[in-house]
């Protein structure tokens, strides 16, 4: 199971390195997660150890949750502060992100056989 957590890890940090590196504009770990998914399409199956890794650890997400709770705590006044510019860009993001949503579904919608 550690040799499984310690490919997780290192699959992170290979895409922070590559981020450092390139200067891309996204996150390490997104990239990191791409590579892992690469790696599982070439060996073409999960293995059993890193399913239960992924289980373990999804069981305790909520925990990740803990520090941006504090964060949201911490800069209240700040929040408070830009609350409008913040509701509107999370009503702006939240549309786009269904329109496009609908967008794609149709789309693959009509490729697909029905």
């Amino acid at each position: 199971m550690l040799g499984f957590f310690i490919i997780l890890l290192s699959c992170q940090l290979l895409g922070e390195v590559l981020v450092i590196a390139t200067g891309l504009p996204l996150p390490g770990p997104v990239i990191g997660m791409a590579l892992l998914f690469v790696g599982l399409l070439v060996r073409g199956s999960i293995p059993a150890g890193l399913d239960r890794m992924g289980d373990a650890l999804l069981s305790h997400l909520s925990l990740l949750f803990v520090p941006a709770g504090v964060g949201v705590m911490l800069h209240a006044e700040l929040i408070g502060a830009e609350l409008l510019p913040i509701a509107g860009a999370v009503i702006l993001g939240t549309m786009l992100t269904i329109v496009v949503t609908a967008w794609i579904m149709q789309l693959l919608t009509r490729r697909s056989p029905q």
